[in-house]
């Protein structure tokens, strides 16, 4: 199987260049000016941006446990048309990824259903109880990482003893951190519209004071160490500092916390997350953060809920919001027009960066290189309508925004896995 790519603008050295790519069987052949083969099937992208597949390592898929909310099928295809060919898969299911047994439930459903690469996690404890560690040498070699995304470790000594298990394994630790003696009943962020709107709020000390913590047991023991979604100014500079000290340390945020605050917040259930939306001032940081390094990579922790769950409202609904299909278009619109990101930048932290770090392969465009691409029409501007989105879920903060950057076309593998009709 050969296809040519024709005439695309293709990403490659942080510019976009004018260049064809010849895909033979499931890699890159070639990537030169009017590639020609006769052997090939020719699509043309004159006009369009080939970028190299994104990478997010915080989607929940759902499966096995939840299938009323997404499933392996649904979450993939809307991971691609997103522009993503690799996520990795939180283990907050039922089971969760605490044994091999656990996880091979999971492994099975992937198998099966995945359009593209999907890594899942294995639990830090068992049950997510914090109570005793998983069984993580076990599922070492299957897992992206090890996690108890959806609860922080409270126990000083459990997260300890994770910490060294993972060093022994080699294996990151992805923390999701929050300290639950500070939480209070909250449920969106402790701002000026939870006073205003009579809410219970969750305070920013309870994201990063656990992040402290961590960081003392990551001096401890060497341990790779992820800081999921974070979302304050204070977890920005802890971080900032911990990289200086030259710890083996990074971090991801998500679009809606780098484009949107408290201030934004409305009454529906599709604007809560967790952690949540916050200050003006923490998403100035935040912003810092991605343009000075500290902030590693963009994660868009799609978590995908039914509607009628979602139909709660701002106390009663579940926390999470979906985010693969809108991720890209939003950061173009918000953050490179705007010339805050140059989008070198963008693709970077949405690429290379998690790929490298979790070990997922791809995150460039370069001959030998898995053919793992996507295409985008820069230019066309429409609105976001959560109708159209491939995932069971709805939720997004961004419905009905304007936004550039139109996905055409996903190919994971030299295949291709999603293509707007």
């Amino acid at each position: 199987m050969k296809t040519i790519l024709k005439g695309g603008n293709v990403f490659m050295n942080g510019e976009l260049c004018a260049l064809d790519i010849l895909i033979e069987d499931c890699c890159i052949k070639e990537i030169a000016n009017d590639i020609d083969d006769k052997n090939a099937e020719i699509i043309d992208v004159r006009g369009l941006a080939v970028f190299p597949g994104f990478s997010d390592v915080h989607v929940h898929l759902r499966e096995p446990g939840f299938l009323s909310k997404e499933t392996i099928k649904t979450g993939t295809l809307a991971a691609a048309h997103g522009g993503y060919t690799a996520v990795c898969s939180m283990p907050n299911l039922d089971p969760c990824p605490d044994t091999m047994e656990h996880l091979g439930v999971q492994l099975d459903a992937i198998e099966r259903d995945a359009c593209i690469k999907v890594v899942p996690y294995g639990t830090i404890t068992m049950g997510e109880k914090g109570e005793a560690l998983s069984e993580m040498e076990a599922m070492a070699s299957y897992v992206a990482a090890f996690s108890d995304d959806g609860r922080g470790v409270q126990s000083d000594g459990m997260m300890l003893s994770a910490m060294e298990k993972a060093k022994s394994l080699g294996k990151l630790i992805a923390a999701h951190c929050e300290d639950n003696s500070l939480l209070f009943g909250g449920y969106i962020h402790d701002g000026e519209y939870a006073k205003a709107h009579g809410h219970r709020g969750i305070c920013s000390e309870s994201e990063w004071k656990q992040v402290e913590r961590d960081l003392e047991l990551v001096r401890k023991t060497g341990v790779g160490y992820h800081v999921c979604h974070i979302s304050t100014k204070e977890t920005v500079e802890l971080i900032r500092n911990a990289k200086k000290e030259g710890l083996d340390v990074t971090c991801e945020t998500g679009p809606h916390y780098l484009t949107m605050t408290d201030a934004d917040l409305g009454e529906h259930g599709r604007f809560k997350m967790n952690p949540p939306l916050r200050a003006e001032e923490d998403r100035k940081a935040l912003l810092a953060g991605l343009l000075d390094g500290t902030i590693d990579m963009i994660a868009t922790d799609h978590a995908p809920h039914t509607a009628e769950e979602k139909s709660r409202g701002l106390e009663k609904s579940p926390m999470g919001v979906v985010g693969l299909e809108t991720a890209f278009p939003v950061l173009y619109t918000e953050l490179v027009k705007t010339g805050i990101a140059p989008l070198s930048l963008i693709i970077e932290k949405m690429s290379e960066t998690p790929a490298k770090r979790f070990s997922l392969g791809g995150g460039k465009i370069e001959e030998g290189a898995r053919a793992d691409l996507c295409v985008f029409d820069l230019e066309k501007e429409y609105v976001i309508n959560s109708s159209e989105f491939l995932s069971m879920g709805k939720a997004t903060p961004f419905e009905g925004k304007k936004v550039f950057g139109r996905a055409k076309m996903t190919i994971f593998g030299g295949k291709t896995v999603w293509q707007e009709k």
